[in-house]
């Protein structure tokens, strides 16, 4: 088996734009080195724009993708991206816990970046319940963080992002990654807090531009480099810095957003236009 690559399984929803969800993923998971395994958790109708609507896959179907890849090949590691429904949540809960010694990196997908609703009360309720105490790291933005943990009932309830972490962390994940990019800061901020409080801190340029796909690929990149065996925190800040190159030469294919460049390493510098580099 040594020359087989590390086997990475994506649970996600296709993008025909391929600037974010499954396509994202793989080619993110492939760009670093990995093969990936990509079970469809959803169908969406979408763009460079946005997301216009969301057909999720049948549960019994998501299973039996996953339950055949997993009796096939040996997975280094899982990443969750848009789940799509409760029944799905519920069944992937279930094939993971039957491997807790592989890392699971969730990506919270709970809109797109238009604003799009993509994950309802229901569904918060049991990825909290069921896929959290199973997390390795989660990976979400400021606003999916305030999402997650703030009490509807209490219109006082604004905690801070540290706060935040240490609320996710207590539903049992070992990891939480909240990334700055909704903040409103000179730079990009993005904390790395573990059960024993911060555990890094990176800043990055911020770069102009609204990007379409920046978690899939950062939650991706976490997930191939575990899977190539970094610690957590270097897998952490490696996929960060991939991330922000991948941004940094991101280009405008539409009318919406960029879709940020997953093979920016394998393109000569000289070649590529200025107009890519916003």
């Amino acid at each position: 088996m040594s020359d087989v690559p590390p086997i990475v399984l994506t649970f996600a929803a296709t993008d025909p734009s391929c600037g974010a969800g499954l396509q994202a993923d793989i080619l993110t998971i492939a760009s670093m080195g990995c093969h990936p395994l990509a079970v469809v958790t959803g169908i969406t109708v979408q763009d460079t724009s946005g997301v216009d609507d969301v057909q999720p896959v049948d549960a019994d179907w998501v299973g039996d993708q996953a339950r055949a890849v997993l009796e096939d090949m040996p997975v280094a590691a899982f990443k969750i991206g848009l789940l799509g429904s409760v029944e799905n949540i519920a069944v992937i809960a279930e094939i993971i816990s039957d491997y807790p010694d592989i890392p699971l990196v969730f990506d919270p997908v709970l809109s797109s970046g238009r604003g799009d609703e993509l994950a309802n009360e229901d569904m918060l309720d049991a990825l909290r319940e069921l896929l959290l105490p199973q997390t390795t790291i989660l990976t979400p933005n400021s606003m999916e963080a305030r999402r997650l943990v703030q009490d509807e009932d209490d219109e006082h309830d604004d905690p801070d992002l540290s706060e935040c972490a240490k609320r996710i962390l207590r539903m049992g994940c070992e990891y939480v990654l909240v990334t700055g990019t909704h903040e409103h800061t000179p730079k990009v901020i993005n904390n790395l807090y573990g059960e024993r409080g911060l555990v890094r801190s990176d800043s990055w340029p911020r770069l102009p531009g609204i990007y379409h796909g920046s978690g899939c690929t950062l939650a991706s990149a976490i997930a191939a480099l575990l899977a190539n065996g970094l610690p957590m925190d270097e897998a952490v800040h490696e996929a960060q810095e991939y991330t922000w190159e991948a941004l940094k030469y991101g280009f405008r294919p539409g009318m919406g957003q960029h879709i940020p460049d997953r093979l920016f390493w394998a393109r000569d510098e000289d070649d590529v236009g200025e107009e890519t580099r916003h």
